[in-house]
């Protein structure tokens, strides 16, 4: 004979499964919410959304976020160079001359971008509290180099760039942007700045003999 659940063991068997997943669900959802709330303001925020949202590492505090969309920056413009090399060294047969030239200028800037944003990285991953500012502003000197790479890459094209060229560095352009804002964003925070160890508290050092006598 098969006994019926009653509606007390109903009850207790929701609540336990709701005590065992509301921590997990709500560890999971606090790092979305801090992804949301950053590139809400973000030059492009769809953009910014789907690609930190993917993002496989820590987003836990802005620190983390700026991290990953400059990772994610620094990752598509590798591929935008690897893409830009192969084609001047094997499909720039069929361009004019100015494109040939446009195209090896182009393959120049965006690889000095991957230089510059992977610069920019190894200083967010070695901040610290004596040299927070000029680290910042390093990162951001550099991040903005790299975004200024890409337009002048497609203004040596004159307008006329393969679609498949002006696709790969308009979206370049579109995550170092948001990278860029995340940046800024820590910088004017400074959340993500490491705390300064506390100073040792200095004695009181005692009154002179003299000062006592003028108390007196």
């Amino acid at each position: 004979m098969q006994l019926q659940p009653t509606l007390s063991t109903l009850y207790l068997s929701l609540l336990l499964t709701i005590t065992l997943t509301s921590p997990t669900l709500a560890a999971q959802s606090k790092p979305q919410d801090l992804v949301r709330s950053s590139c809400v303001h973000a030059r492009y925020p769809r953009l910014c959304l789907r690609t930190l949202s993917n993002y496989p590492g820590p987003a836990n505090t802005p620190l983390d976020v700026a991290r990953a969309a400059l990772r994610v920056s620094l990752a598509h413009t590798r591929r935008a160079s690897k893409f830009l090399h192969a084609l001047s060294h094997g499909g720039a047969a069929a361009m004019s001359k100015r494109q040939r030239s446009a195209l090896r200028d182009c393959n120049e800037q965006i690889s000095d971008s991957v230089d510059q944003l992977r610069r920019s990285l190894d200083e967010l991953q070695h901040l610290r509290s004596e040299t927070f500012k000029w680290q910042m502003s390093n990162a951001l000197t550099w991040v903005s180099a790299a975004l200024t790479n890409g337009d002048t890459c497609l203004d040596g094209f004159g307008g006329n760039a393969r679609p498949d060229v002006k696709r790969r560095v308009t979206d370049v352009a579109r995550v170092t942007s948001n990278a860029l804002y995340m940046i800024n964003r820590l910088g004017q925070s400074r959340t993500g700045k490491p705390k300064p160890k506390p100073k040792p508290r200095s004695r009181p050092q005692p009154r002179s003999a003299s000062s006592t006598e003028k108390l007196n």
